[in-house]
């Protein structure tokens, strides 16, 4: 999960501002995909998964979180100037996410993908 964090916020760097603005966070923009698990008024968890072959919707990172890889993940990630970059995480990894623009995932892996947001409110 730490290349997945440095890798998606290098592909966020060249989104705008407006289209963070126009894309909700993770939880609003896709209950398919993202489900709050805990939610206090410090913290929010949530539960992402992404099945094989399938692809989120157009979503933001807008606080920072701690993201722990549940399982072996590939994941394409492109942001809304339409650049795409792969990412791989590992089962059992975690890292910081900073706060992210306006961009998907499509988890182009062999199996379905699994990860923990903890996000700080």
């Amino acid at each position: 999960m730490i290349r997945i964090s440095a890798t998606i916020a290098a592909a966020l760097v060249t989104a705008t501002v407006a289209f963070a603005q126009s894309s909700p966070p993770t939880h609003q923009a896709d209950p398919s995909v993202y489900k709050i698990i805990f939610e206090d008024e410090n913290f929010r968890v949530i539960a992402a998964t992404w099945k094989k072959g399938t692809r989120d919707k157009d979503h933001a990172h807008p606080a920072p979180s701690v993201a722990y890889a549940v399982t072996d993940c590939s994941l394409k990630v492109t942001t809304p100037d339409g650049k795409s970059r792969d990412v791989n995480s590992k089962s059992g990894s975690a890292n910081a996410v900073p706060t992210t623009q306006s961009h998907h995932a499509e988890n182009i892996g062999a199996s379905d993908c699994q990860v923990v947001f903890v996000e700080r409110k």
